[in-house]
């Protein structure tokens, strides 16, 4: 595959800016902030698919529609600095090993910038005592956590998380991320989001509302910042390692509740009650300001009515487009205070923006 060119990454930025600029030209818009990436080694999380010939297996990509075409992949320089530490040992070891090797088909890389490791291997068959005891030697051999899954099988060898530790404006943040959990997989522009995010939130009053929160990623950061937090999640998976991470950052004024955007609305405008709310006493609350970090779909119709009842908006978006939608709405009543982009994607078209919206 061919490796990125980091001399075109100003370019490629550039481009993305004047993209924003043409797509919001019809809006009030104040000046647009542009945090950039770094140009190599930037991605902490990634995954390969695992190639068979001629008695060795590999690291292998593919063109878009050319599956059974596979270029070997050796290095990966967007990757993790630890994740390119791990491949070669790695696969020799598998390959060396027929227990490791055989029907494996994947391989998926979860790193962190505090050097912790992830690996999962995953198999077209069961996984047995020979298997864990070689991929013990595995995970010793590579100082890494090895997980092994097959189809309704998932092997443990010691933890499926790695523990993030990340750097907001001089204090020290730790985040739980489980393994088939989401997590931003730029764990540098991840420090540089949540720096914007606090600074977006100085001064502002009252509590915080955050929906689509994941493992706590924004409402952790932001906490000290507001009286009360009340954050929701659909995803078990992600409430859990929220849970973990408010008591390890020693935070005692959030609260996680797991249920969808769609849920909370009906509940908090008392057109449902749910059992998962017996505990919060939401009139109690005065939430001034909203975070959310939906989709890529963007707000629903009724979330996005939902919020514009509050004095400010944080929307993290991973889609222009759909935030441009839910902006049409919301600039209706509120006015766009602060944009900003965030190069989560270096070399590719996506685009991740923060938006900061105060009620007129």
């Amino acid at each position: 595959m061919q490796t990125p060119d980091p001399t075109t990454y100003a370019s490629l930025l550039d481009s993305k800016l004047t993209q924003i600029q043409t797509l919001f030209s019809d809006m009030e818009m104040p000046e647009i902030e542009v945090f950039s990436s770094d140009p190599l080694h930037f991605r902490y999380r990634t995954e390969f698919r695992i190639w068979h010939t001629k008695g060795r297996c590999f690291y292998a990509m593919f063109e878009r529609g050319k599956n059974n075409d596979p270029h070997e992949v050796v290095e990966f320089p967007i990757a993790s600095t630890r994740i390119n530490e791990i491949m070669t040992p790695l696969m020799e070891t598998v390959n060396q090993q027929d227990i490791l090797s055989r029907k494996l088909f994947q391989i998926e890389f979860l790193t962190t910038l505090s050097g912790d490791a992830l690996v999962t291997l995953i198999y077209h068959k069961a996984l047995n005592e020979e298997w864990e005891q070689a991929a013990k030697a595995l995970q010793d051999n590579l100082n890494v956590h090895v997980i092994g899954r097959s189809r309704k099988q998932k092997l443990v060898l010691e933890k499926d998380w790695v523990l993030e530790e990340l750097n907001i404006d001089g204090k020290t943040f730790k985040y739980q991320q489980i393994e088939g959990g989401f997590t931003q997989p730029n764990a540098k522009m991840n420090e540089k989001m949540l720096s914007w995010a606090q600074h977006a939130s100085t001064g502002l009053q009252g509590d915080l509302l955050e929906l689509y929160c994941g493992n706590g990623n924004f409402s952790i950061a932001l906490a000290g910042a507001f009286n009360q937090v009340v954050a929701t999640e659909i995803s078990k998976t992600s409430i859990k390692a929220a849970q973990y991470n408010k008591d390890i950052n020693n935070i005692d004024n959030l609260h996680f509740v797991r249920m969808s955007a769609e849920e909370f609305t009906q509940a908090i405008q008392k057109q449902r009650e749910f059992r998962r709310l017996k505990d919060i006493d939401l009139d109690s609350y005065d939430f001034q300001t909203v975070l959310v970090d939906p989709p890529r779909a963007g707000l629903d119709d009724e979330s996005v009515k939902m919020i514009q009842q509050y004095n400010n908006i944080i929307y993290i978006s991973c889609n222009p487009e759909t935030l441009k939608n839910n902006l049409e709405t919301l600039t209706k009543t509120h006015d766009i205070e602060h944009y900003a982009i965030f190069d989560q994607f270096p070399y590719t078209h996506h685009i991740e923006s923060g938006v900061l919206l105060k009620k007129r």
